[in-house]
Formats: C-alpha cells, sequence, structure tokens
C-alpha cells in the first residue's frame, strides 16, 4: 500500500491506484482544480503547475477550498 497524508488524515492508494500528479489526486477526490490552494510537503503548488506537481509515496498534502458566501 501507498499513503499520502491529505489534510492530516492518512489516506490509501494501491500501488496501481496511486495518481501520478497532483491534478490526479485532485481528480480522484472529485475536486476541482480551480477550487482550491494546493501545498505539497510545506511548498504552496501554482493552480497551473498541478499536472506537472508528481505526487509520491508518504508526501504531506493540504487541500483548502474556496467556499462561498456572505
Amino acid at each position: 500500500m501507498k499513503s499520502l497524508q491529505i489534510n492530516g488524515q492518512i489516506r490509501q492508494f494501491l500501488p496501481q491506484e496511486m495518481p501520478s500528479t497532483l491534478s490526479a489526486l485532485l481528480e480522484k477526490l472529485g475536486i476541482g482544480a480551480t477550487t482550491v490552494v494546493a501545498e505539497v510537503d510545506g511548498q504552496i503548488v501554482r493552480p497551473e503547475e498541478f499536472t506537472r506537481t508528481a505526487v509520491r509515496d508518504g508526501q504531506t498534502i493540504e487541500l483548502i477550498k474556496f467556499m462561498g458566501g456572505g
């Protein structure tokens, strides 16, 4: 099993199901790339870099979703 810590929770993936990029992870989680700010291992990742940002076993990822309201 491979794992990622996402927003403080460990998520495990079978090796063949592990997303290879941040963009693929967001898709797997059902999160639109335009609605989040992402941080991987303490580094903020700009949205245009999501498709080029590799995701590896053991990384810590924080995803902050934008919410409308008022």
